[in-house]
């Protein structure tokens, strides 16, 4: 079984890029222990291709090589925080037609030129008082992944939303100290939910 992990900083969490089998120290390196513990028969296969900087333009410019050419049975996305981020300096935002033209363009190769399984992982901001001001373009984003998962996802995890009902009596900043990059009590919340995603799609 051979899963796929791609995305930004958050996904590439300090792996090693020189072995694609790395997991770094985010989510992927607790999500694969997380399957390998529950699916001990299954013989797992773990590539982390998550680029430290990533926007969704930046995911379909490498799609080619970094997923296609890899033929995964399972690939998972974790896009959309930098089309905002890099843009909230000047408030100078992304159009979200670009944006959504960036993301369905690689969901509909997937579609198109591999027969994997699509889990989407939803941007997501912990609430932090300096990014804020992020959600006037973040929150219509989060929006558009939602209405992508709908087209082409098998699985939606609503990171977003799961980590705001997660906050409520727990500080965000034990999840994400700067509201975005997980600690690792945050790749392990991370990681159970992609477990129940992978059990919801019976493979």
């Amino acid at each position: 079984m051979k899963i796929l992990f791609q995305g930004d900083s958050i996904t590439d969490a300090g792996r090693d890029r020189a072995n694609i089998h790395d997991l770094g120290h985010g989510y992927p390196l607790y999500t694969a222990k997380a399957l390998r513990e529950a699916f001990p028969e299954t013989d797992f296969e773990f590539i982390d291709l998550g680029i430290s900087g990533n926007r969704a333009e930046n995911l379909r410019d490498r799609w080619t090589t970094d997923a296609i050419e890899i033929q995964p049975d399972v690939i998972s996305i974790l896009i959309g925080i930098n089309d905002t981020w890099h843009r909230a300096a000047n408030r100078d935002w992304m159009p979200h037609e670009y944006f959504e033209e960036c993301y369905r363009g690689i969901l509909e190769r997937i579609k198109k030129e591999t027969n994997a399984k699509i889990i989407i992982l939803e941007q997501f901001l912990l609430s932090v008082p300096d990014k804020k001001f992020f959600h006037v373009d973040l929150d219509p984003k989060i929006q558009i992944t939602r209405k992508l998962a709908r087209e082409y996802a098998d699985v939606f995890v609503p990171l977003d939303g799961l980590f705001a009902a997660a906050s409520v009596g727990t500080a965000p900043t034990e999840f994400a100290a700067d509201g975005v990059h997980p600690t690792a009590k945050g790749a392990e919340f991370i990681a159970g939910h992609y477990l129940d995603a992978y059990r919801k799609l019976g493979l």
